[in-house]
């Protein structure tokens, strides 16, 4: 590999030069260092800019801030960590520089870095000045690492001084297709357990970008080969060898994980192994689905990275809910129920969003119900109302779950006619959902209406009796408003005979 690229003249000119200009006025040493370094000599052009100055960076990050007409943040007062966001043009990138001091040297700094290919530093004027042809301050062997698609340990107590830096190695190789060096790989089996003890806003943003990535199923994998998957979600330890009826491929533990590596086959992120890609040919997809998983559901997350974690949770409670009954069958009973409530503790516990958690659990919750909807027959528009109500706004999602869990559960002995039957009902429930959402039907009577006819006051028995018009219509029950206040009329004259109120 033929590493290093020119330099972007747009980065150097509008943000570069005139922070090495003001530096120089300042007679301070600055260096480029870290993922910019990295990316850059992969030809991989990046947004981020990590420098290493002498002094104190607080103070002269402020000023270098105001120099370049930047907004200025700490992000760590402890270490003295700033960052400057550039963004003065449309037609410029929005820049991100960070700011961190070194104190004896340059190479000491690079000590302290976590990874070879991250431990690499240039001169800021001769990046400036010479662009390709720089000199490389690269101590540990960080361009041989590179060359090579190795992920190398500086040093033996990386892991003990930030053991947030074992999930990042995982992350670094399924980002950029390289391996784990052994001697590192066995470093991070011995310092795994450190990794439960770390903030959860700092195990959140690594495992986010870990499941960013299009095989990320596959590294689930490698996470436990290493010790850190149980590390970082001990629950799912008592799936490990439970067993499951015939038809399942695999034991809890392995169909959970394979489970996320289905769901990127179905976001056509992927082939997966185990099964033909002329399977995707009936399996739901379009362009407004993926839409739907490229949304942010919070900073830093979309729907796409929050199935996949569905997937590795949705059956963490089947070993607590497992039973077998006389004759010798298999059941979960309450599985999703209860596996839900635990991926909200999980998820907590890494200080994941409300959202994200609230998408997450729905997710659980709900996996086993497009199944349940019906048997042979496809489902009713009722059926289909209730469950779209039910689960929010997650019922495409809880869909491509359940498809995901389906292969997962089957692997290469794949069903085809039973796989058609599944894509059949998937897709004609997502269907009837787009064209009702294209096209909705006229809200037949107001909360207002309620109110003013039948003298009800604000509240739930309000919302109830709209529901309940809104699934009869959906059912095709009252098609007009006259229909739906004589629904109204029956509901409250029985409510009221048994002296109770709707809801």
């Amino acid at each position: 590999m033929t590493l290093g690229s020119t330099p972007n003249r747009q980065l150097i000119e509008n943000i570069l030069a005139p922070v090495a200009s003001f530096l120089k006025e300042q007679n301070g040493q600055a260096y480029l260092v870290g993922g910019f370094v990295r990316d850059w000599l992969l030809g991989k052009d990046t947004a981020d800019i990590d420098v290493a100055i002498a002094g104190d960076v607080l103070k002269t990050g402020r000023k270098v801030a105001a120099a370049v007409q930047g907004k200025y943040m700490v992000l760590d007062k402890t270490n003295r960590v700033v960052r400057i966001i550039v963004d003065r043009d449309r037609e410029i990138k929005r820049w991100q520089i960070d700011f961190s001091p070194f104190a004896v040297s340059i190479e000491e700094d690079l000590r302290r870095r976590d990874f070879t290919i991250n431990a690499i530093a240039i001169d800021l004027d001769e990046f400036i000045q010479k662009g390709k042809e720089v000199r490389l301050i690269d101590p540990f062997g960080g361009e041989r690492d590179l060359k090579k698609g190795l992920v190398r340990a500086v040093n033996g107590q990386v892991f003990e001084a930030d053991p947030v830096r074992l999930l990042r190695a995982v992350r670094l190789a399924a980002e950029y297709d390289f391996k784990i060096e052994e001697n590192t790989e066995d470093l991070i089996r011995g310092y795994c357990q450190l990794i439960g003890n770390m903030p959860g806003e700092r195990i959140r943003e690594e495992l986010l970008r870990l499941l960013a990535l299009p095989a990320a199923g596959n590294f689930i994998g490698y996470l436990d080969k290493l010790g850190l998957l149980l590390a970082l979600f001990p629950e799912l330890a008592e799936s490990k060898g439970v067993k499951q009826p015939r038809e399942h491929f695999w034991d809890v533990f392995d169909h959970s994980v394979e489970t996320v590596a289905a769901a990127e086959y179905l976001l056509k992120e992927r082939d997966w192994r185990y099964v033909d890609e002329d399977l995707l040919t009936t399996a739901p997809w379009s362009k407004v689905i993926k839409e739907h998983f490229a949304q942010e559901v919070s900073k830093g997350s979309n729907r796409r990275m929050m199935l996949k974690l569905a997937g590795l949770l949705h059956d963490v409670a089947k070993p607590k809910t497992k039973t077998v009954a006389d004759n010798g069958k298999v059941h979960f009973l309450g599985h999703a129920k209860e596996g839900a409530a635990i991926a909200v503790t999980i998820l907590e516990r890494m200080r994941f969003s409300s959202k994200e958690i609230k998408l997450v659990e729905t997710l659980i919750y709900h996996h086993l119900r497009p199944a349940q909807m019906t048997d042979k027959e496809l489902p009713t528009h009722r059926a289909i109302y209730r469950y779209f109500r039910d689960t929010g706004g997650a019922g495409i999602d809880v869909l491509f779950l359940a498809l995901a869990d389906y292969l997962a559960t089957r692997g290469s002995e794949v069903d085809l006619e039973e796989w058609r039957h599944h894509c059949q009902l998937i897709n004609y429930i997502l269907g009837e959902h787009f064209k009702e959402r294209e096209a909705p039907p006229p809200r037949l009577i107001t909360g207002h209406d309620l109110m003013n006819i039948f003298g009800l006051t604000p509240g739930r028995e309000i919302g109830k009796l709209l529901e309940i018009v809104g699934e009869a219509q959906a059912a095709g029950e009252v098609t007009n408003r006259e229909e739906a206040l004589a629904l109204v009329e029956r509901l409250l004259h029985c409510a009221r005979n048994k002296n109770r109120t709707i809801a």
